[in-house]
């Protein structure tokens, strides 16, 4: 398990970074960084609009962060629930190596590039 010191510093990382994106809107800051995949192709990479959607969250605008990347809104809760297998890597190693399969990381594997997929056909097809 890591350091308790490794842990808050982590947690004090993400702090500071969601108070930043709290603050400033990605959409309207050219502080933020751009999607180079997007700007080279005009398609959308599974990430784009995750700035957006984050500062959407922070402002409990859970639609208007729907509509800016839905597949990060909709994974937070398996991400938390990665995160307390994490934690509890070492008082619960069965559920450690549980999640830990090559079946669950091919099924997110598929649905991230059905994701990537799925939202360029949509935005093709307008």
């Amino acid at each position: 398990m890591k350091s308790r010191s490794a842990w808050v510093a982590m947690i004090l990382t993400g702090l500071v970074v969601a108070a930043i994106y709290f603050a400033y809107d990605p959409a309207a800051s050219r502080w933020f960084p751009r999607c180079p995949f997007l700007m080279l192709t005009g398609l959308q990479c599974p990430g784009c609009g995750s700035q957006r959607a984050v500062h959407s969250l922070l402002h409990l605008d859970v639609m208007s962060a729907l509509h800016y990347n839905a597949l990060l809104v909709v994974s937070l809760p398996a991400v938390l629930f990665l995160c307390y297998v994490e934690l509890m890597r070492e008082r619960r190693p069965r559920l450690y190596t549980s999640v830990h399969r090559p079946a669950v990381i091919w099924t997110v594997f598929t649905l991230f590039m059905l994701w990537w997929i799925g939202r360029n056909v949509i935005l093709l097809c307008k």
